[in-house]
This record gives structure tokens, C-alpha cells and sequence, in this order.
């Protein structure tokens, strides 16, 4: 049987290309005999550019960048010949992910963007005419303003201190957004997300993800009047352009995905991105489809499998590809959250957790590739005509 391998990383534990390893080592256990394709996946957040590099032939340059609390950390841009011009591939969470803070330093109402901004403007001085930004697993909720601020729009000492500072920005903080449109005319914007939250409400950026980056209700609360007032300051210096179907200024900040990492994917909407589904992208850039066409089963996975897994995700997404090229897909998770019911309406033929109970959970945790490779054994031996040969 020829099996393809192809799970997003396990959030906390272990990278994609880490995962995709410890499932191949555990179906070759299970299954010596099946023929195993790796390939690891992102849907915009970390591993992003990790995944791309492997997949496109192109030029990777390093950057300097600020961190979410301004301390300077490498970065890289993947700069890509595609059809007669330049594109440049950024993943946020290098600049501005949880992963770069330690627990006690994760408090959304300070951290900033600002490295992603730095990032963008790299790749468009090193000739990029279409910079495609993966957003996800952010630790900030400042809804873009530190970007802004690095391309040139107001000063950093207003706009680059986390989301808390924005309650008493004016017009003159954001005098240099019209400079920044025109330094970015000619420049394709791509938001590349896994989610379609819009930026304020309860549906929200900081409602729905400002808790898990360490803020607390009062904070929470806060940082939503906070961006909001960033929003109608921006309002008076860039009127919104007009919806051609309504005819109404355009609400960027209730577009879906303007709430992605904390409001970065309003920033970049603002400056005349658009949005597309993270994972589409990846699946493109790798040729999903025409590996699907040469494999009788895709295995994927990620840390939790919740509701989020079905909209946008790694896993919807390779469900929905092998759906409608009739290849099985299974799911090893970390944790399985949703019901079967759901699951198989998902289009996913099986889903197998590495830990079922808060005992397994925290044995696995100590040995997150043995245990998922363990898993995976078992569900070899189920799947595989040869399993426990």
C-alpha cells in the first residue's frame, strides 16, 4: 500500500517534518511492507516557510527582525521566480509567534508586530512584487500596528507597543499610512490564514485568541476598545473604499480573516491585501493534488483535533483533497475533541488519539515521539492489508 504522510506539526511538542517522521517510523512498525511518502504541511503559522522551502526552488534570504517584545532574532523571507515575477513567501510566527516567548512573558497587551513589518519590507526591497504573509500562532494582539509602524506609517514608540498603547494614538501616529500605499502600490498582498475571524466583536480577535496569549479579562476587554479606537483614528487619515456590490465604505475590520494573528490580517487588508486560505496555498505549492492521484491512503495530524480542525485547518484541507480523489483519510491526533459523527461528515474515514484520558496526555507530553510513533503502529496494523506482518 502506499501511504502518504502529511500532518501539521503538533502545537508545543513537535515541528511537521518532526511529526511526519515519528508517523513514518511508527507505520513502518506496524506496516513494514507499505511504500511511505513524506510530506509535512502548514496552514500559515509556524512551519509555514519551513514546508515551502522544501517544496518551491527559491532564494532564502535571512533577516534580522524584532521579536513580540522587540528583542532582534533571525528571520527568513523564501523569494520565488513565479510566472515573470517575484514572490516572497513571510511566515509571522518568526517574528511575532507564542513560541518566542517564554509562559511568563506572554501578555498580549504589549507584544508587537513589528517584525513582520520588517520582514514585508525586506522582501520588498529585495524585488518582491507579490509577498504572500502565513499568519497563525501569533502572541500579539495589536492588530497590526507594529507592521504599519515598521513600513512607515507613524512612529514605533506609539504604534510598536502592543495593542494596550493604542487607546490614545491621534491622526499625526498614522500621518505616514498614505506614504506606505503608495510605497506598496504595484505589490500584490496575500493574506495566507487558517481563520475567518473578523477583527472586533464577539467573533473577534481578542474575544476569541486574546486568552491564550495571556491576557486576562480586564485586559481582554481593554485591548478591544483599544483597537477599536486604532480603527476609527485610521478611518479619518485612509477613507475606506467603496463595496461595489453595496455600495457602502468598505468595513475592513469585518472582513473574514481580518482577526487572524491578533488583528495582523486587518493591518495587511488595510494596505490592499487579500485573503486566502493557508493551507490551499501550501497544497498548491506542493502538488497535493498529484501526489494524492499516486497513494491509496493519506495519513495526517496535528495536537488537537476540536472544531477548529474542520474550518481551515491542515486536516480539513487534506480531508477535502483526498475526498475528491477518493484516497481515505486518517487522523492521528494528540487529543480528539470532536465526535465521530463530525468527524465522518468532515470527510475523515478514521480519527486516533495518542492520549484519551489526562494520564496518557501527560505520559505523552514527556515522550511526544515515541508516543505518537506507538499510536501509530496500531493504526497501521488496521489500515494496512499487511499491518502486523
Amino acid at each position: 500500500m502506499r501511504v502518504l504522510i502529511a500532518p501539521d506539526c503538533f502545537t508545543g511538542t513537535l515541528t511537521a517534518e518532526q511529526a511526519a517522521v515519528a508517523i513514518a517510523d511508527g507505520w513502518r512498525d506496524g506496516a513494514p511492507h507499505d511504500v511511505l511518502t513524506l510530506r509535512p504541511l502548514s496552514d500559515g503559522g509556524p512551519g509555514f516557510l519551513d514546508v515551502l522551502s522544501d517544496a518551491l526552488a527559491g532564494e532564502v534570504i535571512v533577516v534580522p527582525v524584532s521579536d513580540p517584545l522587540g528583542r532582534t532574532v533571525p528571520a527568513t523571507v523564501l523569494l520565488v521566480a513565479e510566472g515573470g515575477r517575484r514572490t516572497a513567501y513571510v511566515e509571522s510566527a518568526q517574528a511575532c509567534g507564542l513560541h518566542l516567548l517564554l509562559p511568563e512573558e506572554r501578555d498580549p497587551a504589549h507584544t508587537t508586530t513589528t517584525g513582520v513589518g520588517e520582514m514585508v519590507a525586506a522582501a520588498v526591497d529585495a524585488g518582491a512584487t507579490r509577498v504572500v504573509v502565513g499568519l497563525g500562532g501569533s502572541a500579539t494582539n495589536d492588530a497590526g500596528a507594529g507592521l504599519l509602524s515598521a513600513l512607515g506609517a507613524g512612529p514605533p514608540e506609539r504604534l510598536g507597543r502592543g495593542g494596550l498603547a493604542l487607546a490614545d494614538v491621534t491622526v499625526h501616529d498614522v500621518a505616514g499610512l498614505p506614504a506606505v500605499l503608495d510605497r506598496l502600490r504595484g505589490v500584490e498582498l496575500v493574506v495566507a490564514t487558517d481563520v475567518d475571524n473578523p477583527l472586533l466583536g464577539l467573533d473577534g480577535a481578542t474575544a476569541t485568541y486574546a486568552a491564550q496569549k495571556g491576557a486576562g479579562p480586564e485586559t481582554a476587554q481593554t485591548l478591544e476598545g483599544s483597537i477599536g479606537h486604532l480603527v476609527d483614528v485610521v478611518a479619518r487619515v485612509h477613507a475606506p473604499a467603496t463595496d461595489l456590490l453595496t455600495g457602502r465604505p468598505r468595513r475592513v475590520e469585518r472582513e473574514p480573516g481580518a482577526g487572524a494573528a491578533g488583528g495582523l490580517g486587518w493591518a495587511l487588508m488595510l494596505l490592499g491585501g487579500h485573503r486566502v486560505s493557508g493551507v490551499a496555498t501550501v497544497l498548491e505549492a506542493v502538488g497535493f493534488a498529484d501526489l494524492l492521484a499516486s497513494h491509496d491512503i493519506v495519513v495526517t495530524g496535528e495536537g488537537r483535533l476540536d472544531w477548529n480542525s474542520l474550518r481551515g485547518k491542515v486536516v480539513s484541507g487534506v480531508a477535502e483533497a483526498a475526498l475528491g480523489a477518493a484516497v481515505p483519510t486518517v487522523v492521528i491526533a494528540g487529543q480528539v475533541l470532536v465526535g465521530r459523527r463530525e468527524t465522518m461528515a468532515a470527510g475523515l474515514s478514521g480519527t486516533y488519539a495518542v492520549a484519551a484520558t489526562a494520564e496518557e496526555l501527560d505520559a505523552s507530553l514527556l515522550d511526544p515521539v515515541g508516543a505518537l510513533r506507538a499510536r501509530t503502529r496500531r493504526v497501521a496494523a488496521t489500515w494496512s492489508p499487511g499491518g502486523g506482518a
